[in-house]
């Protein structure tokens, strides 16, 4: 008798354990399935939207030039250094130039001596032609004198040799003066390239700006080409961002713009599309589109990372919901709308992006209540899913 009242308690007790899980069981299953799901909750309303296209870019400036050498030389002195502001035709940095300011000086005595030259056969040429007019007259003489049979034959002769010879002194002359004009010219020509040599040795700067690196130190040799400095001009700066293709029909030259540099993010900046790149990235399907900052943060770097907003348009009493909201089912948009405590998925139509809101132009009216799960729920929603408002 013992035995079996044991056995049955024994079987009592298993199944109120088992009927205990099977509740539990249950319970979880209801709460996973039927409970109501914790949402959050957004009121349709109606206001102004300022539709933007966003980018990802670098700054940068629109002229950029590397300070190098034209010749090679060693590098005598640098002037500057990164971070310092400089002017039009400041000296920036200076090669070794005293053998090249000793080609200048024998250069210059060359032309002296050339141009002495000239001025010694010029005055040879004075004396051939003085001495060419004397013949003439000594021939023209002894012409006559021959025609009158008052001097002899021989003489004659010896006027008509006479005035050859001045003749021909006074052609090597002339000759002799093109010659020494032409070693002018061509020394001229050399102070002239040696004067631009010695120029190379000094480097300025082409225009207002910024130098942005140092590249090099004095005392090494540098050689055409190789970079002592970058500059850029402040004058243009600008943000060049890659956009999506998509927006090229939508974007223009001078249209406002803002923009936000990682290193404040929670500040704008004014700017405008200064222009639109003409080639896309054949893997990003994105172009490029330069927007021009009108004013720089106090401390920027070129090469640093923005986001541009370009705007492309405002409208007012259009519908407007949070971009959280938005969900894309077969690549369409749709939210989930409270309807009676159920959430109904309702495909929507959307128009301008602004920066905190999206305007719906077709499949939700005011006042409607869109929902999404509670910040941290994992769990997404599905059509005709119990919730409640949090």
């Amino acid at each position: 008798m013992k035995a079996s009242s044991i056995l049955a308690n024994r079987r009592v007790r298993r199944s109120a354990q088992f009927l205990l899980l099977m509740l539990v069981a249950g319970l979880v299953v209801y709460r996973l399935k039927f409970s109501p799901t914790p949402v959050t909750t957004y009121t349709v309303t109606a206001g102004e939207v300022w539709g933007e296209v966003m980018g990802t870019g670098t700054l940068e400036a629109r002229v950029k030039t590397t300070i190098s050498p034209r010749i090679q030389e060693r590098l005598a002195e640098v002037f500057v250094d990164q971070g310092d502001i400089v002017k039009a035709g400041q000296l920036l940095a200076r090669l070794d130039d005293a053998e090249t300011k000793q080609q200048v000086a024998i250069a210059e005595a060359t032309l002296a001596a050339a141009r002495a030259t000239v001025e010694r056969v010029r005055s040879d040429e004075v004396r051939a032609q003085a001495v060419l007019k004397q013949a003439q007259l000594d021939h023209r003489r002894s012409t006559e004198l021959l025609a009158g049979k008052i001097a002899a034959q021989a003489d004659f002769d010896k006027s008509a040799e006479a005035l050859h010879v001045a003749e021909a002194d006074v052609e090597r002359s002339q000759a002799a003066i093109v010659e020494a004009e032409s070693q002018v010219f061509t020394a001229e020509k050399n102070l002239l390239y040696q004067k631009e040599h010695l120029a190379f040795t000094e480097m300025r700067s082409p225009y207002d700006g910024l130098v942005t690196r140092r590249d090099r130190d004095p005392g090494g040799i540098v050689v055409p080409g190789g970079s002592i400095l970058q500059l850029v001009a402040t004058n243009e700066i600008w943000v060049s961002a890659w956009v999506d293709e998509t927006a090229m029909a939508g974007l223009k030259a001078d249209q406002p713009a803002r923009v936000v540099f990682r290193s404040e993010p929670a500040r704008s900046y004014a700017g405008e599309v200064a222009r639109l790149g003409r080639e896309a990235d054949r893997e990003t399907r994105e172009f490029i589109v330069d927007v021009r900052v009108k004013e720089l943060p106090e401390k920027w770097t070129i090469g640093q990372r923005a986001e541009v907003f370009i705007e492309i348009g405002h409208k007012s009493n259009s519908l407007l919901i949070p971009p959280q909201f938005v969900r894309w089912r077969e690549n369409k948009p749709g939210v989930f709308v409270n309807d009676h405590g159920h959430a109904r998925w309702r495909e929507v139509t959307l128009g301008l992006r602004g920066s905190q809101s999206l305007e719906v132009t077709q499949g939700l009216s005011a006042d409607d209540h869109i929902v999404r799960p509670i910040e941290g729920q994992k769990q997404p929603l599905s059509d005709g899913q119990r919730i409640t408002a949090k």
